[in-house]
């Protein structure tokens, strides 16, 4: 028995399995308890803990504790000369033509930055020696005494040689050993001090969060009698033991979007498609993601809040388009969806907990893709009527009909997510019209199609019970340990050598980092590089090819066809020097495989009958075809197709057919 529980914004989803089948189940989330919402999915569930022999969890606890800035008190000890660096970031600004802009305001005071004596080359040589008196001294005056719940060490060069670092860390952990601390060579050991800096801080900040959060689950699962295996899925697609949080919590920062992904990735390759745009559309947020092969792109940095996170992580764009996106009118009377959302509480006006701005969740209702009786399977029961309501005042702004502001919020919010998809398609050279499209999370399939038609894509694949295939991701990841290093060296057939070596010794530490969680099965290694032209500013990633990942079959002539070709790609118009090239950093990982697991399906619907409803869609009255997922193999649009936690549309002119993996692969006629 596996159980894969995700907490989102809005809803909290479990995936099961049980003797070779799988139940789902979907509950309200509990913004103020998390764990709260996890634990009513496992208690709704029915499953017996004690018979449970593998749990996987994601959940979004480490991002809110920094958008709302609910972390730790931090102080931070850096190299002397080196204290303002959170402060000055970098020159550029987000906004160049607000005059009003702010850079983001750091998670560490600059009174709770202290600084050390020492001094690390970037070659790793010691210019000045640590000053351990002075250390104590800093410790025992201004440490102690501060009331601080964490502690984090960033010292430069550090990512080269760590020993300054450890030392200090030491002496903390034997004067205040009830405090956390994180060493930036833990959290990360690539260049740019800013950004290496900044990881180690949200880093830090959020360690007591997500270690108490873990702590009181992992508690109330011993309650229950609970005794397996317990993992976190990571940012990176992979999951890891919760024991491996203690030390870098920032790798679990994108854990349910991460989840979604992956679930999509194998659901799709169960018919047979691995070039993919996955869609996630859920109740706060819409996440968009390419894969290619099979496998989604990586990226070595992202931002929250405006703060960079250099940390390895699937390479998503999101929007504020979710479900709960609310909809609003700004000062010039243009129509606006998001990013602010209703969320679970009180959530869309629709869902009758107290909401009253009107939400997408309520443009749907009122305009008749999503029927109040369909929530849940049935379960839950939409109130129309305050759906209506939420948009009246808006409908009056603008002098619209309520249906036709309803429909047009969608239209916005389909906009914004096209412009998403394109960012991480046609922006970065892929043609989205030679990808499948996979739609989940609850609003998703709902919209899918219309994003299709306008992006060209003439595929569509709806994964059953969409809506909690994120949960189905996590027990579908494989088991992943990343190690990063920054190590500049030239392309050529001298630097090969220490590029092959640096490769060997960092496979064997990913793969040691699994061992030392009892994970010694055989595990499959991946090499991404960083590199660039010499004299070049930015790398971009390259990732070798399965078969050359070990260090002994890598060759100086294929590293510099890999390179031009992937320069080539994001650079098309740009400049292909052909001159030196090097390496910058390297990214290696170890992944051990999942079980193989049977995949989503629903429930055969063949006697429930098929009925018609009214809707206005993209501006036009339609009768659509109501139907329960199962009920017809093969069917036109326009239809409404519903499973217990999701609806999916099929607009006229598209053709959907049921295939033997139960996915509805929707396509575009001609």
């Amino acid at each position: 028995m596996r159980i894969g529980v995700e907490v989102g914004g809005t809803f909290t989803d479990l995936v099961f399995e049980q003797d070779g089948r799988l139940g789902v189940v979907k509950v309200p989330s509990t913004p103020s308890e998390p764990d709260r919402g996890a634990l009513n999915a496992i208690d709704r569930s029915g499953v017996d803990l004690t018979d449970l022999q593998d749990l996987v969890h994601g959940s979004t606890v480490a991002t809110n504790a920094i958008l709302e800035r609910k972390g730790a008190r931090l102080c931070l000890l850096v190299t002397s000369g080196t204290r303002d660096v959170l402060f000055l970031q970098r020159h550029n600004r987000r906004r160049i033509y607000d005059l009003h802009y702010a850079k983001p305001e750091p998670l560490v005071r600059r009174a709770d930055t202290f600084e050390i004596r020492e001094r690390i080359a970037a070659d790793g040589s010691v210019v000045v020696a640590l000053d351990e008196q002075a250390a104590l001294t800093t410790i025992d005056k201004h440490i102690a005494q501060g009331g601080y719940d964490a502690i984090a060490i960033c010292f430069l060069n550090s990512y080269v040689n760590p020993k300054h670092e450890e030392t200090v860390a030491t002496m903390l952990r034997a004067r205040l050993p009830d405090l956390p601390i994180t060493c930036s060579a833990d959290v990360n050991r690539e260049f740019r001090e800013y950004e290496r800096m900044s990881t180690t801080v949200l880093s830090a900040y959020v360690q007591p969060v997500v270690s108490t959060y873990l702590d009181r689950f992992v508690e109330a699962l011993n309650e229950r009698g609970y005794r397996g295996s317990f993992s976190i899925m990571q940012s990176n697609g992979g999951r890891i033991p919760a024991q491996a949080m203690s030390k870098n919590a920032i790798s679990a920062l994108f854990s349910g979007p991460a989840a979604g992904v992956v679930g999509a990735i194998a659901a799709a390759r169960a018919s047979g498609y691995s070039d993919l745009i996955t869609l996630d559309m859920g109740g706060t947020s819409t996440d968009v993601c390419l894969v290619e092969n099979g496998k989604p792109t990586l990226t070595g940095m992202v931002e929250i809040d405006g703060l960079p996170v250099k940390t390895s992580v699937i390479d998503m764009v999101t929007v504020g388009a979710g479900g709960g996106s609310i909809v609003w009118v700004d000062d010039g009377d243009m129509l606006r969806v998001g990013p602010q959302s209703a969320g679970a509480d009180p959530g869309p006006a629709g869902y009758g907990r107290g909401g009253v701005l009107p939400t997408i969740t309520d443009a749907h209702l009122v305009r008749g893709t999503l029927q109040a009786d369909a929530l849940l399977g049935g379960e839950m029961h939409a109130d129309l009527a305050a759906a209506r309501t939420s948009f009246a005042t808006l409908a009056a702004q603008l002098g619209l009909s309520i249906e036709a502001v309803a429909d047009s919020a969608i239209r916005v919010a389909e906009a914004n997510i096209v412009r998403a998809i394109q960012r991480i398609s046609t922006e970065r050279g892929r043609d989205p019209r030679l990808y499948a499209l996979v739609p989940f999370g609850g609003a998703g399939p709902m919209v899918a199609a219309r994003l299709a038609q306008e992006l060209g894509i003439n595929t569509v694949i709806t994964p059953a019970n969409a809506g909690v295939l994120s949960a189905y991701g996590l027990l579908v990841s494989d088991y992943v340990h990343f190690e990063t290093l920054t190590r500049r060296l030239t392309v050529t057939e001298q630097g090969l050598q220490d590029i092959r070596h640096t490769i060997a010794d960092m496979s064997t530490k990913v793969q040691q980092g699994l061992a030392q969680f009892g994970l010694t099965a055989q595990a499959r290694l991946d090499v991404v590089l960083e590199m660039r032209y010499v004299g070049q500013a930015f790398e971009i990633p390259v990732a070798l090819p399965s078969d050359k990942a070990m260090a002994a079959h890598i060759s100086a002539s294929e590293l510099i066809t890999a390179f031009e070709d992937a320069h080539q790609r994001v650079f098309e118009f740009g400049h292909s020097a052909g001159g030196q090239c090097e390496v910058v950093s390297f990214r290696v990982s170890a992944a051990i495989p999942a079980a193989a697991l049977p995949a989503l399906s629903a429930p055969p619907a063949s006697s429930v009958p098929i009925t018609q409803v009214d809707i206005l869609e993209h501006g036009e009255p339609q009768v659509c075809m109501r139907q329960k997922r199962g009920a017809l193999q093969s069917f036109d649009g326009p239809a409404l197709v519903e499973d217990f936690t999701s609806t999916l549309f099929v607009p006229a002119g598209w053709h959907a057919q049921l295939d033997a993996a139960d996915n509805l692969i929707l396509r575009k006629g001609d």
